[in-house]
């Protein structure tokens, strides 16, 4: 026999061997059990991704919540600032006007002590003036003239 026999009969105790070892099955059930393990983890893969995309748009629907909210708050902030300014704005004028009119009242009462200062002046100059007749006892023409230099110096003070 040549080389060349020995070779087949080789090859053909090798693959009976090979079959009566059942090596196919056995790399048929490790190619199966490697297929359904990728398609396992094929699974899986996905179901995460699916949670991540929900819990993506759940954060997203908190983000867009939270800045709504925070516009509210910064939309009530400023009306509540504007309320503030406007109320300010009222009582300070209201101050203002309660100080003007309390300063008009005094400047009333001042006039009005004033006139009364100037009319007991021109009583009293009068008084003095009929002293000056009565005491005197002037004439005529003496009594008309400081008749009416009193009346003119009564005009002075009362102006």
């Amino acid at each position: 026999m040549d080389a060349t026999a020995w070779s087949l009969v080789g090859l053909i105790l090798f693959l009976a061997l090979v079959l009566y070892l059942k090596v196919p099955a056995m790399v048929t059930k490790g190619l199966d059990e490697r297929s359904e393990k990728i398609r396992k983890d094929l699974d899986e893969a996905r179901e995460l991704r699916e949670e991540a995309q929900n819990l993506l748009a759940e954060y997203q629907a908190k983000r867009q919540a939270a800045e709504k909210e925070a516009e509210e708050i910064v939309s009530a902030a400023k009306r509540e600032a504007n309320a503030l300014s406007e109320d300010a704005a009222r009582k300070t004028a209201e101050f203002v006007e309660r100080r003007t009119a309390t300063a008009e009242q005094k400047i009333a009462q001042a006039e009005a002590q004033a006139m009364a200062d100037v009319r007991a002046s021109a009583v009293d100059v009068a008084i003095a003036a009929a002293e000056q007749l009565v005491a005197g006892k002037a004439s005529g023409a003496t009594a008309n003239n400081l008749i009416k230099s009193s009346i003119s110096e009564i005009k002075t003070k009362l102006n």
